[in-house]
């Protein structure tokens, strides 16, 4: 009686074992899972992640992603599969070569172009104000003096 207990006791901690290795390895695949899925955008939703998305085909697509993991593949090469299949449109970060490099480079250029130019005209207006300082006004003669004065007084 003693040992069948003891046997019903090592079979049900062989059992818990096997279920907490289970889950734990159900937790870290959630988690593979949930990693993968932030990078890709959802098709439907477009401004979501497929990870945050709870339309049909986001959903798809987080199975089709939990899937390839159990079948061992890394996430880069499940994202190049959803890449293969929906373009550089499905991932948030889009990949550097090809016409992408304007969407990283333009915003660089087009700041670099705008601070030639406002460095260009300031320049320009800098120059041109001190060349027409008051020191290169025409001087007045004595008659516009003399009515500036008359002015003055008029005033008073």
């Amino acid at each position: 009686m003693a040992q069948s207990k003891f046997f019903i006791l090592i079979v049900f901690f062989f059992v818990m074992s096997v279920a907490m290795a289970q889950a734990m390895d159900e937790d870290l695949l959630q988690e593979k899972t949930k990693e993968v899925s932030k990078t890709l955008r959802c098709a439907v939703c477009q401004s979501e992640s497929i990870w945050e998305s709870n339309a049909t085909l986001a959903i798809q697509m987080r199975d089709i992603i939990r899937e390839r993991l159990i079948e061992g593949e890394s996430p880069d090469e499940i994202r190049a599969y959803f890449i293969s299949r929906y373009g550089d449109y499905i991932v948030f970060k889009p990949r550097f070569r090809g016409i992408n490099i304007l969407l990283w480079g333009g915003p660089f250029l087009l700041l670099a172009i705008g601070a030639f130019f406002l460095h260009r005209n300031l320049r320009k207006w800098t120059t041109q104000s001190t060349q027409t300082g008051p020191e290169h006004l025409n001087p007045i003669d004595e008659k516009q003096r003399k009515r500036i004065e008359a002015e003055l007084r008029s005033l008073k």
